[in-house]
């Protein structure tokens, strides 16, 4: 009787032994539906959000193009449906960002790449979602205090002084600048404004009349300078740190030249402007790779354990003149499909 006993214990044992073994495996999974660290096996399917900054900003777009190749890309290279939710508001705002971010952690996404329009209000979101295992990938616009686990963009200060530099040598190292910023809360762009103006300082025959902010569209940007310009005739060259008015038609109604320009970004609208002698020298961001290597970042950090080498991937700025303008064109219709 007591050897019956003895073996209905062990068989009890055993199978609390199974139940415990169960609830540990499902622990290892993650809260996204993605497959956790402890799981040899990759997830069959993840879903990452892009969150740009607006719709109404054609690098964005581009940034979007980039994000969804790479998807396409990945789900063939890994044999895992990789699959995009773009949810870049229609204007800039941040708290919509953040409810963006909100939003694609209840759907379970695995991963989200973000362009900030404002660091401190989307930090809170960030660092919720990355505490519920999430995947955070900011581009062209930081949260550097935020949780976020790597960043791909230029180096904001240094683009600001490559950008004054040039316009200094075609203006002759003299005259009279003004500086075009879109939105006066995106650290990216304060920090160029700053680079513009350590630039600056180092050519004693030129001066700063101002910097001149504005809501970041094509059509805002342009009113902007077209009012700046008229009220102010002694400004002798533009800096726009960020390429906004060139992607409306007529954006510079002056004869080519007689104002100097020197601009960041070079996409395809902003070529034309580079063609007609409004712009000397356009600074090309990776709007495209935004998109691209943000998303590949994320996936294969998911599902391949796989990260670069250092959390801060720089993306270095190409010159783009009248020698090389048709090469950047045709670039882009590579990387755009068109």
């Amino acid at each position: 009787m007591k050897s019956w006993i003895s073996m209905l214990g062990i068989v009890a044992m055993a199978a609390m032994v199974g139940l415990t073994g169960c609830k540990k495996e499902e622990a290892t999974k993650a809260p996204n539906g993605t497959s956790g660290a402890a799981t040899p096996e990759s997830p069959k399917r993840i879903l990452i959000g892009f969150i740009g900054k607006s719709l109404g900003n054609d690098v964005f777009n581009a940034a979007g193009a980039g994000a969804e190749q790479a998807a396409k890309d990945l789900s063939a290279k890994y044999g895992i449906e990789v699959v995009i939710e773009n949810r870049t508001p229609n204007e800039e705002n941040a708290q919509k960002q953040s409810e963006a971010i909100e939003a694609l952690s209840r759907g379970g996404a695995g991963g989200i790449a973000l362009s900030c329009s404002e660091a401190n209000t989307v930090t809170p979101a960030i660092d919720d979602a990355v505490d519920k295992g999430i995947k955070i990938m900011c581009f062209d616009s930081d949260a550097p205090a935020s949780k976020r686990q790597f960043f791909y963009g230029t180096e904001d200060k240094a683009c600001g002084a490559t950008i004054m530099r040039e316009l200094a040598r075609v203006m002759g190292d003299k005259g009279t600048i003004a500086i075009l910023a879109g939105n006066q809360s995106a650290p990216n762009l304060r920090n160029r404004v700053f680079g513009v103006r350590e630039e600056l300082a180092k050519h004693p025959n030129m001066k700063e009349l101002g910097v001149f902010y504005h809501a970041e569209t094509p059509e805002e940007a342009a009113k902007q300078v077209q009012a700046t310009q008229n009220a102010n005739p002694s400004i002798e060259g533009w800096a726009f740190i960020g390429g906004w008015p060139l992607f409306t038609d007529n954006a510079l109604p002056w004869q080519p030249g007689t104002i100097k320009v020197v601009s960041c970004d070079a996409l395809p609208k902003q070529l034309a402007y580079l063609k007609s002698g409004h712009v000397a020298a356009l600074y090309g961001q990776d709007c495209y790779g935004w998109g691209y290597k943000s998303v590949t970042t994320l996936v294969e950090s998911i599902a391949k354990d796989i990260s670069p080498a250092t959390p801060v991937i720089l993306d270095p700025l190409t010159l783009v003149t009248t020698s090389n303008v048709e090469e950047q064109a045709r670039n882009w219709e590579g990387w755009l499909k068109k």
